[in-house]
């Protein structure tokens, strides 16, 4: 990192530091790791692509803070938008109460939610909180509907292998990375796991298709063995962001389309990570030219400014609550659902796609990851290098020594914990998920910047290799 060498500042980071660690509990983080193993940065503002540290030092920000940042930190855009709802309406409760920005929002995303030309288009949004919020509300909404209907044995979901949905005990149900679920599953339901078409290792397009058949297969069969059982299958379109960045081909989303249909089953598309644009297109979906019946929305949604979700929900679905009875109502509630300067703010980030064409520049700005990427395929920690639009993942050899169950985890291991601060040190934030080194910068990201992240990848690979 590049510091101002001021005595001052210096002493104001440390102490941010040292309060902080008397205070408060991280997220993911194991805290006995810091202060040393994991050096914390305390962030004084955000500025684009930048964090900028009390210490005067700048550090891109290539996990987009979590991956929800997509314009860049303090978009002016969106904070005059939260400013200018801010003093007309902050919050107001959702049930029996509506507001302008909730139904500009909820008009704005159907519009632009994924269309199958023969099927009746999203035609509801349920607004939650957070992700994980979101999926709980796409779980309950499948499995009441099969209840209203007096149809008691559609208890079970479908989920894949290396799936994350979140971290509640109705997400963590359907996600299958042992170091987040496994102490916690004598609270779970049980879930059903089908194969992931995970294209690693594939070679071409057409080992990418074959993973995608072998796996639609498997899925096929599963729904066979359990017909009458499932009430719905959740899946990451496209791209199973916190199982390791893992990737499969479109085929796989419309078989799986194709099957859902066939049994019965509602399709529960989780766009919260690869949503608003990471993907290539606006939402994965379109890649394969398929329409979930419920489609998740967070993260990206309010281009990274606050906590909001989206559960978008078909005509079908949302008729099969309609009834004289309270109990076939959907009585799911947040106290902030469809916050008003949430909603601002994502509708905010939506004109931004439009005024500055993001999809074209994030095409442009794709392929020159691509080309920054490409070389470390030929570095000899390196195992595969692959892209899916403004995500870039850099597999690593599995290392020496440590116990690999084939999910993907957080910072874990000597070699992670040192790529972390040997990127950090040249001034960019990365955050490796067990084997894996990904990209996921911000859409403002420039050359300069991009010549940067690629440095400092180097870095971190050096690093892991020296310590194999």
């Amino acid at each position: 990192m590049e510091k101002i060498h001021d005595g001052p500042m210096i002493a104001a980071a440390d102490d941010w530091r040292a309060r902080d660690l008397a205070v408060l509990w991280h997220p993911c983080t194991q805290m006995r790791e810091h202060p040393h193993a994991l050096p914390l940065f305390p962030v004084a503002r955000g500025d684009g692509a930048w964090l900028v540290g009390h210490d005067g030092s700048q550090v891109l920000d290539a996990v987009s803070s979590w991956w929800v940042n997509l314009h860049g930190h303090a978009e002016p855009r969106i904070a005059a938008a939260i400013a200018r709802q801010a003093q007309t309406l902050e919050q107001v409760i959702l049930a029996g109460c509506s507001h302008p920005p909730a139904v500009e929002l909820a008009e704005a995303l159907l519009a632009r939610a994924p269309r199958e030309a023969a099927r009746a288009p999203l035609a509801k949004v349920f607004y939650a909180d957070n992700g994980s919020s979101g999926v709980e509300v796409a779980l309950k909404m499948a499995y009441h509907w099969f209840h209203n209907r007096g149809i008691k044995g559609r208890c079970k979901f479908v989920a894949l292998t290396g799936s994350y949905h979140g971290e509640t005990l109705g997400a963590l149900a359907v996600g299958d990375l042992p170091l987040y679920r496994k102490v916690y599953g004598p609270l779970l339901t049980e879930a059903l796991f089908a194969p992931s078409p995970d294209a690693f290792g594939a070679g071409d397009e057409a080992g990418a298709i074959a993973c995608a058949e072998r796996a639609a297969d498997a899925l096929a069969a599963l729904l066979d063995a359990h017909a009458g059982e499932v009430c719905a299958l959740i899946l990451e379109p496209l791209l199973q962001c916190a199982g390791g960045m893992r990737m499969h081909h479109p085929r796989y989303l419309q078989r799986a389309r194709a099957l859902c249909d066939a049994h019965g089953v509602f399709l529960i598309a989780d766009e919260i990570a690869v949503g608003f644009g990471r993907s290539g297109t606006l939402f994965a979906c379109e890649q394969a030219g398929i329409q979930p019946d419920l489609l998740c929305l967070s993260k990206g949604l309010t281009g990274g400014f606050l906590p909001l979700c989206a559960v978008l929900a078909t005509q079908a679905i949302y008729d099969g609550f309609l009834d004289d009875s309270r109990e076939r109502a959907f009585l799911h509630s947040h106290s902030y659902s469809g916050n008003p300067l949430a909603c601002a703010a994502a509708l905010a980030s939506l004109a931004i796609f439009d005024e500055d064409d993001v999809l074209v520049r994030n095409r442009i700005t794709a392929a020159k990851l691509a080309t920054l990427a490409a070389p470390f395929a030929q570095h000899p920690a390196v195992a595969e290098v692959r892209q899916l639009g403004m995500v870039v993942a850099i597999e690593l050899h599995p290392e020496a020594g440590i116990q690999d169950d084939g999910h993907a985890v957080e910072i874990a291991g000597r070699r992670g914990l040192r790529m972390y601060r040997a990127a950090l040190e040249t001034g960019v934030l990365l955050r490796p998920l067990g084997d894996v080194l990904y990209w996921m910068p911000p859409y403002c990201i420039d050359d300069d910047q991009l010549t940067l992240l690629a440095r400092a990848t180097a870095a971190a690979l050096n690093e892991a290799f020296q310590c194999a």
